[in-house]
């Protein structure tokens, strides 16, 4: 028994050691594998018991990983150098995508540059926030209200021309991610009450002018699915039919029929939270979001023992842009929020997503990293 204490506490130690050297966070690391498992687990469920699905899935995470310790490596002034220049490219790719994007299912979103094909939006998910703390960093706090107007021009900027695409659903995120960091910067009250009395017209004019037709048929459903059960309110139906179904302790796994008979759409990516509620039930459900918690939770403690302005805002709005992603995504599949084509952050198929975000993890650890090395 003593020699197995002592091994298991040479692993722990070994482990920990390992970890620092990659200035790795060991809880949010945690966090973030333990959601990898249940993305698995839930996709071949999801996927028809497909091996093919689960192993691109995996080797998506293994990138994201990958990519994750990268970052995580990088010294906090450098990001601070490049914000404004990720920023001011993120913007360029933007552009490129009006003139030569691909279309696809009626949206340009698309930059195929031969050897690769990505969105460059999802880049924007990292340099808005990043650009926002940069211009922070160094100016009064709370900021005066020419700073505020100029951070507001860069954050809707790049979410008019994501809006644009069409895609909604990255606008709403790219947006939520420069007000996090905005809101962090120590934005008055005034200036808070300022914007949500800003939000009513703002609105009119987004449904006027900006939302195509198919998004404005998006928020009629979410008011009454059931006026068109077959067509624009079938998404919202047979998702709160499925959560539903599972009850407290699910149908069990692999025997969730509106999953496993096709009667739930896109029930590997953006409607996967149905797909646990079904199978898993309410237990399932809470201790997946539980998981969420404990990662968002992990973040904002780190936020909170950052050592400079840029740190702490940087963190911070990445902490809590995540947490709208949780919220717009299960908001949306039971019915609370309107479709709006947001993943299940770390859990839905998919690989652009999942290297963003744990790019953002990965910055997160490295302004972590300044804090560990200020404290010796």
């Amino acid at each position: 028994m003593e020699l197995d204490t002592s091994h298991a506490q040479r692993t722990l130690t070994w482990t920990a050691r390992l970890l620092s050297a990659l200035q790795l966070d060991g809880p949010l690391l945690t966090g973030i594998g333990l959601l990898a498992v249940v993305s698995l687990v839930i996709l071949y469920s999801a996927s028809s018991a497909s091996w093919p699905v689960v192993g691109s899935q995996a080797s998506k995470f293994a990138l994201a990983l990958v990519v994750m310790i990268i970052v995580a490596q990088l010294p906090s002034r450098l990001l601070m150098l490049a914000a404004p220049w990720l920023y001011g490219l993120g913007l360029v790719l933007l552009l490129a995508v009006m003139v030569k994007g691909e279309v696809s299912l009626g949206a340009q979103r698309w930059l195929n540059l031969g050897f690769v094909r990505f969105q460059p939006s999802e880049i924007m998910k990292i340099a808005v926030p990043l650009f926002c703390a940069w211009y922070v960093h160094d100016r009064p706090l709370p900021p005066s209200l020419f700073n505020i107007g100029v951070l507001a021009l860069a954050i809707l900027v790049p979410v008019g021309i994501i809006a644009k695409q069409p895609d909604l659903g990255t606008a709403l995120l790219v947006g939520a991610a420069g007000a996090m960091a905005l809101l962090l910067s120590g934005l008055q009250k005034r200036y808070i009450f300022g914007v949500f009395a800003a939000l009513i017209p703002t609105a009119w004019i987004a449904w006027a002018y900006l939302l195509h037709d198919y998004q404005r048929q998006r928020v009629l459903t979410f008011m009454d699915p059931s006026n068109d059960p077959l067509g624009s309110g079938y998404h919202i139906i047979q998702s709160q039919i499925a959560i539903g179904s599972g009850g407290i302790f699910g149908k069990g796994y692999l025997n969730g029929s509106q999953a496993q008979l096709a009667y739930l759409p896109e029930r590997s990516t953006d409607f996967i939270f149905a797909v646990i509620g079904e199978e898993w039930g309410l237990i399932g459900l809470v201790i997946v979001l539980f998981l969420y918690l404990f990662v968002i939770s992990r973040c904002l403690f780190l936020a909170t023992s950052a050592q400079d302005t840029f740190a702490r805002t940087i963190a911070g709005s990445l902490g809590l842009t995540f947490a709208v992603y949780v919220f717009v995504n299960t908001g949306m599949v039971t019915g609370l929020l309107p479709v709006v084509g947001v993943p299940l952050p770390l859990i839905s198929y998919g690989g652009t997503s999942m290297v963003t975000l744990m790019a953002g993890f990965g910055i997160l650890m490295a302004v972590n990293a300044k804090r560990r090395l200020v404290g010796h």
